[in-house]
């Protein structure tokens, strides 16, 4: 499904939140908003989420205007850095959740709903601990955990603040790994927040990159490093002091992504 923001503008008293901003989001495409702390990135996700409701401008989800569409009638997925996962319930519980707490006339039966769940426990590659509740879980396991219940409900789009962030640094790769290719079976439209320059290189179709409330650019990951499109974004991506090995790396990242999809198109036509 694909997503519009139009002129979205976001005050919080005199603090300038989103300064109108209008982006397009391709239906099954991967998209990174990537800037420091403060610059509007997760305020905008939850503005498109209907988790925040913007002081003017409007969201369009398909090419209908959701500006005003209650969280629950958006039908997105989220995923949040600290897991949210309810400590009281095992693994599978807590993916069943969104399903059993569906309006009756909605409601899967319990054997589809079981069905469901473990479908995507395989999915995750956690199948295993099922009957686990979330303290006996490690943090990136909690993090698939939380990504399954996203999924569990069907939402037309998946979006994720910061969802690596409260893990170390070689859980973080493997799990952004990870993302990617479940993206590239899933092919679900999906917005992820980031202030990690490599993370969101390395995983996204494009990088938003935002700054104090304004998108200063847009591109795939060696547009944004060949040709930086102002100041900022050449000191926050580092192009100043590491130009030819970030770009080097970053050109081999985005390759490497391009050869995987080149050699999956093979296999499948």
């Amino acid at each position: 499904m694909s997503i519009q923001v139009q002129n979205i503008n976001k005050r919080f008293g005199n603090f300038i939140a989103i300064d109108d901003v209008s982006l397009d989001f391709p239906s099954g495409e991967l998209t990174a908003l990537l800037g420091p702390s403060g610059c509007g990135k997760t305020t905008l996700l939850r503005v498109i989420a209907g988790l925040e409701w913007a002081d003017s401008g409007r969201v369009l989800l398909e090419g209908e205007d959701a500006s005003d569409t209650h969280v629950r009638e958006r039908n997105v997925g989220f995923v949040f850095q600290h897991y949210a996962l309810f400590r009281h319930m095992n693994v599978f519980d807590n993916v069943a959740y969104g399903l059993r707490v569906k309006p009756r006339k909605q409601r899967p039966s319990e054997a589809e709903i079981r069905h469901k769940v473990g479908d995507l426990l395989d999915l995750v590659q956690l199948s295993w601990l099922a009957d686990r509740f979330p303290s006996q879980l490690s943090g990136g396991q909690r993090q698939r955990i939380a990504l399954a219940r996203a999924l569990a409900v069907e939402p037309r789009v998946l979006l994720l603040d910061e969802p690596f962030g409260a893990l170390d640094a070689k859980v973080r790769k493997e799990l952004r790994s990870w993302l990617r290719r479940l993206h590239d079976d899933l092919h679900i439209t999906s917005i992820f927040v980031t202030h990690d320059q490599e993370e969101a290189l390395e995983v996204s179709d494009r990088v938003v990159l935002m700054n104090q409330g304004k998108v200063e650019q847009i591109g795939t990951a060696q547009q944004v490093v060949e040709e930086p499109a102002t100041s900022f974004v050449a000191d926050f991506l580092d192009l100043r002091d590491h130009g030819p090995e970030w770009l080097l790396a970053a050109k081999l990242r985005h390759r490497g992504y391009e050869l995987r999809v080149a050699e999956r198109e093979r296999r499948t036509a």
